[in-house]
């Protein structure tokens, strides 16, 4: 792949990259920052890259680690609570309600219901097996409704 193929292939992916980003860490800039992490490691490590298709879930998969790596160097918990940034484009109650839930179904509804991966996608990307992504897909599910009230979702 060559350096003009990764940066399209990166812009067509950058709004993605940020929301997931976004689901895990508190700040806009510690999300900036976790990005451009990623690129530069995806970059670095070009060459662990498989198979091409599997571009843009190789690269959030690295994201993924980024913001954990974010996450445990600051020692902080992921906020229950945060404006939602401008990127944003669902309803805002319901991201708002998202954003409350724990890490690991918050991040497995985000790569499925939001940007529509599918099961398969999010277990490659999440490393977990497909019935792992299922549970947490249905946990997440379970706990947004309470956290909607129960009329957010049908």
């Amino acid at each position: 792949m060559t350096r003009t193929d990764f940066a399209a292939r990166v812009l067509a992916c950058e709004r993605r990259l940020y929301r997931v980003a976004r689901t895990l860490l508190r700040s806009d800039a510690d999300c900036e920052d976790a990005v451009q992490e990623a690129l530069l490691r995806a970059w670095a490590r070009l060459d662990t890259l498989r198979v091409e298709s599997y571009f843009e879930t190789w690269l959030i998969r690295i994201l993924i680690n980024q913001c954990k790596g974010f996450y445990r160097a600051k020692r902080e918990h992921v906020p229950l609570t945060e404006d939602i940034p401008a990127h944003a484009e669902p309803d805002s109650g319901v991201l708002d309600a998202l954003h409350a839930l724990p890490p690991k179904p918050r991040v497995a509804l985000e790569l499925h219901c939001v940007e529509g991966y599918s099961v398969a996608e999010c277990a490659r990307i999440l490393g977990v097996p497909e019935g792992t992504v299922k549970w947490r897909l249905s946990q997440g599910r379970r706990l947004l409704k309470r956290e909607l009230g129960e009329e957010g979702l049908t």
